[in-house]
């Protein structure tokens, strides 16, 4: 009896006790590579004070550019934290190369391929960088979940999205947030072959349709995302700006519950706090993840204990933002004292509307493409950050529609004149939060502009495409768009009647969080009431 407690209790302090794994030390130079050759030839020196980190700890270079650090000696990385005014080599597909994965034995076997055998540590990790205009003014280009579970989704993605920014300019390069593919992780090189036609430098954050779900642990959950991207968490720096790339997908989520929850790991909130010692408080952090920092009060979707934890090592930094994906709608929410946010100034999250909006739902148009309006009203697109110094704004731009296309009007064709109608003119804004003003006036009537109300509901325009769906009588083309969902960018107001008959148009205005101004136009006409 006695040893079976023992036995018991050898097990239980095994359970609770974390592994200690064993450590190797690397060490390498970080270096101008003048001639892009990714060695360190005569001539080229090293970079001093020069951040170059393990996934946790974080040092800083010589004044050689040299470094040393601890790796784990089965299953370790080193990466450089690239300093402003520097950029990184690319590969093939336009994905920087500034990290060494060590698997002397390659990953575990699962479904999908992992990392390949690295055999042994190289005697010298080198990062070469390359000179940089120095710009504090700069545009990034942000994908929520392209998420293609075939190779016809990845080129719906490919036409609908990726044309029309092939060869852009005037951006310093794009972030991918998570759900890069939908399970299927052979889709990661179409999906890249497709991406590099934009022809920048375009950083990944892993998401929960992105992960070796045939793994045991969270730790091998990424195999096949570090061998095609890197790790999962890193960070660099551009103008006077500091991205901070994090998984925050947490798998198995442990307990009694199965699947996937979002937060944050000990080793990454680690590695936030050594990073930003070295980030001046008066830059700009911009952290980019999948699953969103808010969660619903029925369900956790984000740790919020870990939510709190990042908010602490923020509390010294008045310039964020947070941006996610994953829901396939688009919000803003804004953090403050009362959900643990340490500032007076709130925490902006932006939760950025997706590229296959509503996962490629609805009929497709004269190219074959679905429309796939998002269930928020949101059409499908992607979001462009502006930053200059270390303020920001945002832009988002809908695929197939001109720039300024900024919002949706839906309200009646017709309405009696003189005669009550109850019709509503919705405006959905859809970069619109609580901190958006919409007003509207009749063109060529009213002198003033009259307020919009902001309501909480579905957007009407979404109900009767859905609707159609339901009462045909023959099944469509296409997917079944979802149904639609609550909207937090969207407006209303009484259509006017008391007009001479005839057609009439009404002016919108938007006024937004950033202080600019947008106008669109709708027309209807009035007639005359019936008996």
């Amino acid at each position: 009896m006695k040893l079976r407690y023992f036995i018991i209790l050898v097990w239980c302090i095994g359970s609770i006790v974390p592994e200690v794994r064993a450590q190797q030390m690397v060490q390498g130079t970080v270096f101008i590579d003048l001639n892009d050759n990714g060695k360190q030839d005569s001539g080229e020196q090293g970079l001093e004070d020069v951040a170059v980190a393990n996934g946790q700890e974080v040092v800083l270079t010589d004044d050689r550019g040299r470094y040393t650090l601890e790796i784990d000696d089965q299953d370790g990385q080193v990466f450089v934290i690239k300093p402003s005014g520097y950029k990184l080599p690319l590969d093939e597909f336009n994905r920087p190369q500034f990290y060494y994965l060590h698997k002397p034995g390659g990953s575990p076997e699962l479904n999908f391929q992992g990392v390949k055998p690295t055999g042994p540590m190289p005697e010298s990790v080198d990062f070469p960088l390359l000179k940089a205009e120095q710009r504090s003014a700069f545009s990034v280009l942000l994908f929520g979940d392209p998420q293609p579970y075939t190779e016809r989704e990845v080129t719906y993605f490919d036409r609908d999205i990726v044309s029309e920014l092939q060869e852009a300019e005037g951006y310093a390069f794009g972030i991918t947030l998570g759900d890069i593919v939908g399970d299927d992780l052979s889709l990661f090189h179409p999906y890249s072959q497709s991406v590099e036609k934009i022809g920048i430098p375009w950083f990944s954050v892993q998401g929960n349709h992105d992960m070796n779900y045939d793994a045991r642990t969270d730790q091998h959950a990424d195999e096949t995302f570090e061998a095609t991207f890197g790790p999962p968490t890193f960070s660099f720096n551009k103008g006077k700006a500091h991205f901070i790339i994090l998984d925050d997908i947490v798998y198995p989520r442990g307990g009694a519950k199965s699947g996937y929850v979002g937060g944050l790991t000990d080793k990454q909130l680690s590695f936030i706090e050594n990073d930003l010692k070295h980030v001046p408080n008066n830059h700009l952090v911009v952290l980019a993840f999948h699953i969103p920092l808010f969660t619903p009060q029925d369900r956790e979707i984000f740790r919020k204990s870990d939510r709190q934890r990042l908010f602490n090592l923020l509390k010294e930094y008045p310039h964020t933002l947070s941006l996610s994906a994953h829901t396939h709608i688009q919000q803003f929410r804004f953090f403050d004292r009362n959900e643990g946010w340490g500032q007076l100034k709130p925490h902006i999250h932006y939760n950025v509307g997706t590229t296959n909006g509503d996962w490629w739902s609805g009929v497709p148009d004269e190219r074959g493409i679905p429309p796939t309006l998002m269930r928020d009203g949101t059409p499908n697109g992607y979001a462009i950050l502006n930053i200059k110094g270390n303020f920001f704004t945002i832009d988002y731009k809908v695929a197939d529609k001109p720039k300024e296309y900024k919002m949706s009007i839906w309200g009646p064709k017709v309405v009696p004149q003189d005669s009550w109608h109850g019709a509503q003119l919705y405006v959905n804004y859809f970069l619109g939060s609580e901190f958006s003003q919409v007003r509207y006036r009749v063109k060529g009537v009213d002198d003033s502009w009259r307020a919009m109300n902001r309501v909480d509901r579905a957007d009407p325009h979404v109900s009767s495409l859905r609707q159609k769906w339901d009462e045909a009588d023959n099944i469509l083309q296409g997917r079944r768009p979802s149904n639609p969902v609550l909207s937090t960018h969207l407006w209303n107001a009484g259509v006017p009647n008391n007009l001479p008959i005839g057609e009439h148009t009404i002016e919108v205005q938007v006024s937004d969080m950033f202080g600019r101004t947008f106008t669109d136009e709708y027309t209807y006409r009035v007639i005359k009431s019936g008996p």
